[in-house]
């Protein structure tokens, strides 16, 4: 008998060998009915499978359709009802790899041709053959010779090359009908459990995600619990692509990538590089009000420094190949935390120095492979928002403290008020000692307390030097980037010798925090297009004010208004071309810029403007002045002050 304990905390005896559809039918009414899967002592399980005798007490819990865990179990058997059906369509397809993911499922296929529209729809009415014929999911073990040699008579080369790798010396199967797919589960009880599903498009990937290796070709998907959360989902996705941040910068002359350049390497176009200006301006002044020391660094160095940080041996496969200079090996700087060390260690220091904050928007290179670029938000070239702050260790939690509350208005000013914070703790390969780790999380855990901030602890996501809090914000449709983070280092000042100077005239070493709070100047202003889908607030807008003219008689007035409001220090713009107002109009929104200010013949009479907002609202006609303040008002940041 092995003991159950359900989470009422109801405890019952089972046979060893009951299948847990079985163990479940003794629980609360309804759980039975409702369960898709089962967790048993925290491990997904499928409902066939059978309970296992320890020799001690199992908890077991229901797993539903519309959990988290119960989306990616359909997710996942979604996938395998996707490649049965392909592989009853189309002759030649080969298998590779069909996981769930965020919000969906993906599988790999090796076929001659690409997948078209017309090819997915055939693909989706096939399987809802699959679907109402309610075909069991049933999962095996097979010995690791039987399942070579199944594989390997399907054709399945794939699937052969990942069982040669496995040391185990048995394998799971999965089927359903006459479909055999290599898989660990779990999975749902039958293919009539997918009750909304949608493939959503196509892609090129390499095998294992290498370019050495062929192209296969993806179909992506998804699946809800039901039709109505599919079709919020779908509507989502229509509402992303709306706000595409590669279509926006193209349509608002934002920024571009150029193959003659190179990929992943931005080019900041007039307008865009207005934004980022006021970004940097901002960022900069609060920085100063912060306590922190702007600084600048060099683009390259000697390989030398990497190696002494650690990035070389840790990172060497995202780092671009070394460049001789004079016989010695040189590299663009990953990173700029070496850099402010040794502007750190360029004069002694005293505790009462203490602590010592540099900042910079530091322009750093990383090798991405071209796979995985996308837009401004995976690229090769990159300006960090970064700092580094030397302490002792007494003022750790103090120190994070600030950071976080700093970090929190930084991204409340830009309009984002919505997190999702992490605790990243010891990785499996890292450096320092564990009692170091021990302090350096404690201190993170204590700042996040202090302030009320929820968490969840990310195990094993730290860097190889520290624990870290990460920060991701929610843009206006509920997705989340990964933008910020703070990290405690106590290992680079140990591998550089940093020290200062204690009350006992003793020399001891500090304590170092890496934080940036944007992340990267170029993620952070894709994540903002999306999040405004290219409608700025006036603070942030390329062009703040249009100035158009009913006629040509009217030119000379609109020359004066854009001069006022240049003076102020608003970005204000001329159209006298000899359009139909109308037409000026519809171009000014299209551009997204906020105010248009009409002017004619009864404007220029009063020394008024008529403002129209891009939205399409029209204001009472205003003073030169009046509009001033007005667009004055507008024309801040978000967050309020840092208290």
């Amino acid at each position: 008998m092995v003991n159950v304990i359900f989470p009422n905390g109801e405890e019952k005896g089972f046979n060893e060998g009951t299948p847990f559809f079985e163990v479940l039918k003794a629980y609360e009414a309804g759980a039975f009915k409702k369960a898709i899967a089962v967790r048993v002592n925290g491990e997904l399980k499928d409902l066939r499978s059978a309970i296992k005798n320890s020799g001690a007490p199992v908890k077991v819990e229901p797993v539903m359709l519309d959990s988290r865990e119960g989306l990616e179990v359909c997710r996942h058997s979604a996938s395998h009802v996707m490649a049965q059906a392909v592989k009853a369509l189309y002759n030649n397809v080969k298998l590779a790899i069909g996981p769930s993911i965020e919000d969906g499922f993906y599988y790999d296929f090796d076929t001659e041709r690409p997948f078209t529209p017309e090819d997915l729809d055939k693909i989706e009415a096939k399987m809802r053959e699959i679907i109402k014929a309610d075909f069991p999911f049933a999962g095996a073990a097979m010995q690791k010779e039987d399942a070579l040699d199944l594989f390997s008579k399907m054709g399945e080369g794939y699937k052969v090359e990942i069982i040669n790798e496995l040391e185990d010396k048995s394998v799971s199967v999965y089927r359903q009908s006459d479909f055999v797919d290599l898989c660990r589960g779990p999975h749902l009880p039958s293919t009539g459990w997918i009750k909304a599903f949608k493939l959503t498009g196509t892609a090129g990937a390499y095998w294992r995600g290498s370019e050495k290796n062929k192209m296969l070709q993806r179909i992506y998907g998804t699946a809800f619990a039901s039709k109505e959360a599919l079709k919020e989902h779908l509507e989502r996705i229509e509402e992303a692509k709306r706000r595409d941040h590669r279509k926006l910068g193209r349509e608002l002359d934002l920024f571009s990538t150029n193959e003659s350049i190179g990929a992943g390497l931005v080019l900041w176009h007039p307008n865009g590089a207005t934004v980022r200006g006021v970004i940097e301006d901002f960022w900069k002044g609060e920085h100063v009000k912060g306590g922190y020391d702007i600084i600048y660094t060099p683009h390259i160095a000697r390989i030398d420094l990497w190696k002494t940080s650690g990035h070389w041996d840790f990172y060497r496969d995202n780092l671009f190949s070394p460049m001789d200079v004079e016989g010695q090996d040189y590299i663009v700087k990953p990173m700029n935390c070496p850099f402010h060390i040794q502007i750190y260690k360029s004069r002694l220091r005293s505790y009462r120095d203490l602590p010592v904050r540099y900042a910079e928007l530091g322009t750093v290179y990383r090798y991405e492979r071209s796979g995985v670029l996308h837009g401004l938000l995976r690229v090769r070239g990159f300006t960090q928002d970064d700092a580094h702050i030397f302490m002792t260790p007494s003022q750790l939690e103090e120190e994070i403290k600030g950071v976080l509350k700093f970090t929190l208005y930084i991204l409340k000013s830009f309009g984002f008020n919505e997190f999702d914070i992490y605790l990243s703790t010891r990785p499996a390969q890292y450096v320092g000692s564990l009692e170091n780790w021990a302090k350096a999380e404690s201190a993170l855990k204590g700042a996040l307390e202090a302030q009320n901030l929820k968490y969840s602890v990310d195990p094993g996501e730290g860097v190889f030097y520290g624990p870290k809090i990460d920060i991701k914000i929610k843009d206006v449709i509920g997705r989340a980037w990964q933008c910020s983070t703070i990290q405690v280092d106590f290992n680079l000042p140990e591998r550089f010798d940093v020290t200062y100077r204690d009350e006992h005239g003793a020399e001891v070493q500090p304590i170092m925090i890496h934080r940036a709070l944007m992340g990267s100047l170029e993620r952070f202003f894709g994540c903002l297009i999306e999040h405004y889908a290219g409608a700025f607030p006036v603070w942030l807008s390329p062009v703040q004010a249009i100035v158009l003219t009913v006629t040509q008689r009217n030119d000379a007035y609109a020359e004066a208004v854009v001069k006022r409001l240049r003076s102020e220090g608003l970005r204000a713009e001329l159209d006298k071309r000899n359009e139909k107002l109308g037409f000026k109009i519809r171009e000014a929104q299209l551009r997204k810029i906020p105010y248009q200010l009409v002017v004619g013949d009864s404007e220029e009479k009063e020394a008024k403007v008529a403002p129209r907002k891009r939205g399409g609202e029209t204001l009472s006609p205003l003073s030169i002045e009046g509009f001033i303040d007005l667009i004055k008002e507008e024309n801040k940041p978000e967050g309020g002050e840092l208290l």
